[in-house]
């Protein structure tokens, strides 16, 4: 009987904390699609929020990682900025189980129309030429490059700027390949992602009195 009493207290310990609520927190993924033709997203949207879970132990804990997720599909949107709430009714869950809390609870999804531009390149040279030479000129080919991207930021895009181009120990006229140095938020280099770029350095002349 000691034996029985025993082994029916515990089934009853397992069945009460089984049907005791607590509550549960999940990093839950967040994924765009379908996003428009010709349109892209233009701010920053998170890939993972955070979902508080309560309901009965037992059914909680069989609840799996991969069946969490936020899918928001963005067919048919026209340029502008939509709002996704009442993210908790996204979930399939067991009619014993609630979402008590999402942070963040809005989802902000701003739509742009693609553009591309062409802006001039800036050779950017670092350090002084010995003494008694002077950079004569400085070209890049090509002159101008293509950046697309959100038409919003593209509007504030005017140059593009090489990498740094070390001059200190230069005496004569040079050519190289020199990467570009550009990185938008909403916006990229189309095509070229570097530049032939050639400095033409020259002696200063001197007058017999050795003046500049």
């Amino acid at each position: 009987m000691k034996l029985l009493s025993l082994v029916f207290a515990l089934v009853l310990w397992f069945f009460v904390m089984g049907e005791q609520n607590l509550e549960q927190g999940f990093a839950v993924p967040v994924s765009l699609t379908n996003i428009p033709e010709g349109l892209i997203v233009s701010n920053d949207t998170p890939s993972l929020i955070d979902v508080r879970i309560s309901g009965p132990r037992t059914v909680l804990m069989n609840l799996q990682q991969r069946d969490l997720a936020i899918n928001i599909d963005l067919k048919g949107l026209a340029p502008g900025v939509t709002s996704y709430k009442r993210l908790e009714e996204r979930f399939s869950l067991s009619r014993n189980l609630k979402v008590t809390r999402t942070s963040p609870s809005v989802i902000d999804v701003s739509l742009d129309r693609i553009r591309a531009k062409r802006v001039p390149v800036k050779v950017l040279l670092e350090g002084d030429l010995p003494a008694g030479f002077v950079v004569a000129s400085v070209s890049a080919k090509p002159t101008h490059v293509a950046v697309s991207g959100a038409g919003g930021e593209l509007k504030n895009v005017n140059e593009v700027l090489t990498d740094q181009i070390q001059i200190s120990e230069v005496r004569e006229d040079f050519t190289q390949l020199v990467p570009l140095d550009y990185v938008g938020k909403f916006t990229a280099l189309k095509d070229d992602k570097t530049v032939e770029v050639t400095v033409s350095i020259k002696p200063i002349k001197q007058n017999s009195k050795g003046e500049k």
